[in-house]
């Protein structure tokens, strides 16, 4: 173990992956009691939250950017063990992980769980996936650890069913064993040339591939980066996202946004290890890839959410514009923009989670209104009413009404996930924009005069533009959806429901309101992936503990 606080518990870094584990294997032992696998998905939930959380306070108080803890669960020597990391990076991806995990399970617990069989089981394997991600350190069980995420994801995109979610389901599956295949052809490729898979094996082993074999490296890298492309939404490979997210259930949408960060996290983690500081040709291989195809992404996110009519579809281009700009900002190689990048990719995340929740409230709402309305056609206007029409509106009518609670929540909600999406002061979205902002017009920091980029301004306007565009079509759907329609029943809200997104929403507030002390984690971690040697030596040196021994 390399870096942590007094007092750490070093098994807890493979935590996040046993506890879902053996929670669905309970979970298919419990059988067909709902209630039973209720619970134990909500504790389960809480409990890899709560894991992350310690997690996150132990790298945080390693003292150093580069504090981490190295584990090995198969007890052999790197780099042919299997090997799991976490610096703060990976906690940070593991809180944001808990925290939708979390809010998902409390909403599905309303009705969604009850829609199909397996759900529970489904939910833990995705929250294992996700987190097995994150927490590996070599690319063979990066590959296991996505296979199993994707697994249950798809599992999870048909529950509920109906020809929507099959059809989106079909071009889902298909998509993605395509990634997958790439992926490994990647790892061969990458593997037949270095001769390991640990990533910190591999990058001391970049500078030393001889040139004759550098194009088969950079060919292997290259089939990597559009299997990541294709998870990360990158345009042209992310048609198929907004057709899955808007079949997907609430609370499963809600999970599917932090699965797009999934390639933006492997992107950022592999390009910052192996190329970013590599040596001669391969220094900063498939940087540019990143800033045009994330800035191409941006403009394809803009486009859509500006031409979309629905708000479960506008929500899908908006994750597509979170990611974008995320993967342009990490393409530039500027530790200040990543570390801003990552507290813009906290914000997004969360946000975006809490709109796809907020979204099957107020459809049904909508869908409650339209009932009501066609049963008004069905029956004559009565005595009372025909008074109304012909003596006018009433006192009460025109003083106006009382604003229902329930109307109330929706609204406000809607408008707090508005402006943290689009980035408007003074919440969290604007800050992680503005702070991304100043890192591209001052590229080497205050202290140093240089001129930002052709590149590095066209970045600074889709963002702006994209912020304003994001908020004028959220606007609209927002005015269509609550002010337009004048007379409607009241909905009817849970508070299963509504508490997962106010927590979510919350938790975008309270990081708003601690902003400092959260970008400056962010900017540690950037620090951490930026200059790698600390990932890199803990790695290598990590020692397998001593075996048994048997007394003379």
């Amino acid at each position: 173990m390399t870096g942590w606080a007094s007092g750490a518990t070093p098994h807890l870094i493979v935590a996040p992956i046993v506890l879902p584990l053996l929670t669905a294997a309970l979970m298919l032992l419990a059988g067909a009691r709902r209630r039973t696998l209720a619970t134990l998905n909500l504790l389960s939930a809480a409990g890899g939250l709560g894991t992350a959380l310690v997690l996150l306070v132990q790298v945080q108080g390693g003292g150093t950017p580069g504090a981490l803890g190295v584990y090995l669960p198969s007890n052999w020597d790197v780099p042919f063990g299997i090997v799991l990391v976490v610096d703060r990076l990976s906690a940070l991806m593991l809180v944001i992980t808990g925290l939708i995990g979390l809010a998902a399970a409390s909403f599905s617990l309303a009705r969604w769980h009850r829609a199909g069989v397996h759900f529970h089981p489904l939910f833990q394997m995705q929250l294992m996936g996700l987190n097995g991600v994150f927490l590996t350190a070599d690319l063979f069980n990066l590959f296991v650890f996505f296979e199993v995420m994707l697994a249950a994801s798809y599992g999870l995109l048909l529950h509920g069913s109906g020809r929507l979610r099959v059809q989106a389901g079909l071009h889902y599956v298909a998509v993605n064993l395509a990634a997958s295949s790439l992926f490994l052809i990647g790892v061969a490729l990458l593997y037949g040339v270095t001769g390991t898979l640990n990533m910190a094996d591999l990058a001391l082993r970049i500078g030393q591939v001889p040139q004759a074999d550098r194009g088969l490296l950079h060919a292997g890298a290259a089939l990597l980066a559009v299997a990541f492309f294709t998870k990360a939404a990158v345009w042209p490979l992310n048609f198929w996202l907004v057709r899955a997210y808007m079949a997907a259930s609430a609370p499963v949408a809600a999970v599917f946004a932090v699965m797009t960060k999934v390639g933006v996290y492997a992107l950022l983690r592999l390009w910052t290890l192996l190329f970013a500081n590599a040596p001669g040709e391969s220094a900063g291989f498939g940087g540019e890839w990143l800033v045009y195809g994330g800035m191409a992404t941006v403009v394809y996110g803009m486009v859509g959410m500006m031409a979309a009519q629905r708000l479960d579809r506008m929500a899908g281009f908006g994750v597509v514009v979170s990611s974008g700009s995320l993967l342009a900002a990490i393409g530039f190689g500027q530790a200040d923009l990543t570390g801003a990048a990552l507290f813009y990719l906290t914000n997004s995340t969360l946000a975006l989670s809490a709109l796809f929740l907020l979204i099957e409230l107020i459809e049904r709402s909508r869908r409650t209104a339209a009932d009501a309305e066609e049963r008004s056609l069905e029956f004559p206007i009565d005595a009372l009413e025909r008074r109304r029409m012909r003596n006018g509106p009433d006192e009460s009518s025109l003083i106006g009404k009382a604003i229902p609670a329930a109307v109330a929540f929706l609204g406000l909600a809607f408008i707090a996930c508005a402006l943290l999406i689009a980035g408007m002061p003074p919440l969290a979205g604007f800050l992680g924009k503005f702070a991304m902002l100043s890192a591209l017009i001052n590229p080497a920091g205050l202290q140093a005069s240089v001129a930002p980029s052709a590149t590095a301004w066209t970045l600074l306007v889709l963002l702006v533009v994209s912020g304003l565009l994001t908020i004028i079509s959220l606007s609209g759907t927002g005015i269509r959806y609550f002010w337009a329609p004048q007379e409607r029943q009241t909905p009817r809200l849970r508070v299963i429901e509504c508490l997962p997104i106010a927590g979510l929403i919350g938790v975008c507030i309270a990081l708003t309101v601690h902003a400092e002390a959260a970008l400056r984690y962010t900017q540690d971690a950037s620090r951490a992936l930026h200059g790698p040697a600390a990932y890199i030596d803990a790695v290598i040196s990590a020692r397998p503990l001593p075996g048994p021994t048997t007394a003379p």
